[in-house]
């Protein structure tokens, strides 16, 4: 269980711990509390897997592939579509543990409207818009690498819920700030920063894409120094907007979260690491709040945006 020196809030959103579950990574909030010693108390926030207004049943296999010091994944956004989502298995999480955001993902921007509407009439405590998947052909990744499109997504969104909304920008841009600028115009709460980064593995012996969508999205520490630089650009523009950033991006480590706090993020998200070490979180909790309690700082907020250039 986090302690004092951990509480933080985010978008207004009280949390125990600055940690956050990433999506895609734990389900709908369920699959990890079936790991004995784990409890979704040790974080701040989970964010559910990506949803889209229909059900989906994402890329044909295979859709995870490890690399050095990362993971590959094409899975394609599947899932049962917002109605379930909404109807059957929110009802079944426990928001007395931590705070519960939904992803919305769609391939238009209509869709996007019609998810984010369906989940504003509902319990989760935020909205993070998906404008930045790689592992489909249309919709996310299109709207996120794009500025104009990017705002026109989060400022439609925005007509349809007053629950805050956490925009989760793509590394594989152009220019990831000009992008915050336009979505803060647009109206977003907060950012997560970054999403993963487009690459490919090739068997060599059938000389063909490991993936089955041939491309995916590359995640854990392989992508940390590229998470960072983000974070740090994305804080630049954001600090002056009050916005707060989740940063993501190969953090295994309570060092590794440290790191992203001193670069701006107010909050951190853990993925790709659950998958070999689910109870990671106790850790980078108490590693934390050691480093806090070692410098003389009373919470994590003290420590956000510290970078020193």
């Amino acid at each position: 269980m986090a302690t004092e020196p951990l509480k933080t809030t985010f978008c207004g959103i009280r949390m125990a711990s600055p940690i956050v579950l990433l999506s895609g990574c734990v389900g709908f909030g369920e699959e990890y509390t079936r790991v004995d010693g784990f409890s979704n108390a040790d974080a701040g926030a989970v964010v559910l897997k990506g949803t889209t207004g229909d059900a989906r049943l994402g890329n044909p296999p295979h859709r995870v592939f490890e690399t050095a010091d990362g993971m590959l994944n094409a899975i394609g956004l599947q899932n049962p579509g917002v109605d379930k989502v909404v109807d059957e298995i929110l009802p079944g999480l426990d928001f007395s543990e931590t705070r519960f955001f939904a992803n919305v993902s769609g391939s238009t921007i209509e869709e996007y409207v019609r998810v984010t509407r369906r989940f504003d009439d509902s319990d989760i405590d935020a909205i993070e818009i998906n404008i930045s998947c790689p592992n489909v052909k249309e919709g996310g990744v299109l709207f996120g690498n794009d500025p104009e499109m990017s705002a026109r997504v989060v400022a439609a969104c925005r007509t349809q819920t007053t629950k805050p909304i956490i925009t989760k920008l793509s590394p594989n841009q152009t220019d990831i700030e000009e992008n915050a600028r336009r979505c803060i115009d647009a109206g977003t709460d907060g950012f997560a920063v970054i999403n993963t980064v487009t690459g490919m593995a090739i068997n060599p012996v059938t000389r063909r894409p490991v993936i089955g969508n041939v491309s995916g999205g590359l995640s854990g520490p392989a992508i940390k120094p590229i998470a960072l630089l983000k974070v740090h650009q994305v804080y630049t523009v954001a600090k002056a907007h009050n916005v707060p950033i989740i940063g993501q991006g190969g953090i295994t480590t309570a060092s590794d979260a440290i790191e992203f706090m001193i670069a701006g993020a107010a909050a951190v998200g853990v993925g790709t690491a659950l998958f070999y070490d689910p109870l990671v979180c106790k850790k980078i909790n108490a590693g934390i709040e050691a480093y806090l309690k070692q410098h003389h700082m009373k919470t994590v907020a003290d420590l956000v945006g510290t970078l020193e250039l």
